[in-house]
């Protein structure tokens, strides 16, 4: 067996003292970055790998974060998890990550699985179901949580999110400007904090405009394309069809969309569209989708900055921080009488 590499090795084919060759290696701003990049090269040479279980002794961290989504193949959760991972990086944390699709047990797995590593922490999107005495019990354990996207009354734990109500009564305070009086939802179900609030802010904004609501305005569903397309479907049966629709996601006003081309109906001209998170895909969307900005990065960098803050030592905060949202108008909506 290959004899293990040790940081004296590398000290001693530099010249240099062990110090200096471990505070190099953890980019420690003592020492000069040209010797940084002396030792780091030498050690990659040399075959030298961190050995973090040591370090976690030495420092009681283990420079791991646990970051537990619901998919991160939906561009809301990934532009979140960019900006995660850039704070992250800056501070020198290696993250985990976990899809949880909203199963409870896959996210208390996670959980138990980053206690059992020492992680340091977590950033959590709860899963549906999940009850304030999971977050209290990974908190009594010693890995302190924050909570994005979605928060759990009674859980004790800072969260970071859009300001769902507001942002989705400006989508519909829009449509009622351009005249639209039959305004439908598409899209999340109340069992989330982001359903609940998103829906009140479309009932909200209807009662502003002096809108009568109708309940067969409101489709539930998941938050996802194939959702949307097939609600494209309830929504045109329905009589005296909306001349519009906010949806709760952009993927969900992606899928109706598609799903009204398919029936002949034109979105944009024949029906108004509305989304809301802003993803890349919206700007370029056929037609271009209008659609409500919710701040996924600043969520993120926020987040992992809570986060990186506890684990210096600051007092934690139980609160909820939203992100104000703001509005992005393009081609997908315009007046009743367009079409």
């Amino acid at each position: 067996m290959a004899q293990k590499v040790k940081l004296s090795t590398i000290a001693e084919a530099l010249g240099l003292s062990t110090a200096t060759v471990s505070l190099a290696l953890r980019d420690s701003p003592l020492v000069a970055d040209v010797t940084k990049e002396r030792i780091k090269e030498a050690a990659r040479e040399l075959g030298y790998i961190y050995n973090r279980r040591a370090a976690s002794l030495r420092t009681s961290r283990s420079g791991i974060v646990g970051v537990c989504v619901h998919d991160v193949m939906n561009p809301f959760y990934g532009e979140i998890l960019k900006a995660i991972e850039h704070e992250l990086d800056r501070n020198r944390q290696t993250f985990i990550l976990c899809n949880h699709y909203d199963d409870l047990s896959k996210q208390r797995s996670f959980v138990d699985t980053l206690l059992q590593l020492g992680a340091d922490g977590l950033i959590l999107s709860p899963a549906l179901g999940t009850p304030p005495a999971d977050i209290r019990l990974a908190e009594e354990n010693g890995l302190p949580a924050i909570l994005i996207a979605r928060t759990i009354d009674g859980a004790g734990a800072l969260g970071f999110r859009g300001d769902d109500a507001y942002g989705m009564g400006l989508a519909v305070d829009h449509l009622v400007s351009l005249g639209h009086r039959s305004i439908a939802m598409i899209g999340g179900t109340r069992a989330t904090s982001t359903g609940r609030e998103r829906e009140a802010g479309y009932l909200a904004g209807l009662a502003r405009g002096g809108i009568a609501f109708r309940p067969e305005w409101r489709i539930e569903g998941p938050r996802s394309r194939h959702s949307g397309f097939d609600s494209a479907g309830p929504f045109l049966a329905i009589k005296d069809r909306p001349t519009a629709i906010v949806c709760f996601s952009d993927l969900v006003a992606l899928g109706v969309m598609y799903g009204l081309a398919r029936q002949g109906i034109r979105p944009g001209v024949d029906v108004a569209v509305v989304g809301y998170d802003d993803i890349d895909e919206a700007e370029i969307a056929m037609p271009p989708l209008t659609t409500v900005s919710n701040g996924q990065s600043e969520v993120g960098e926020r987040a992992a900055g809570a986060l990186l803050e506890r684990l210096s030592g600051m007092e934690a905060r139980e609160h909820t921080t939203l992100i104000r949202p703001h509005l992005r108008v393009r081609q997908s909506c315009g007046s009743p009488e367009a079409g």
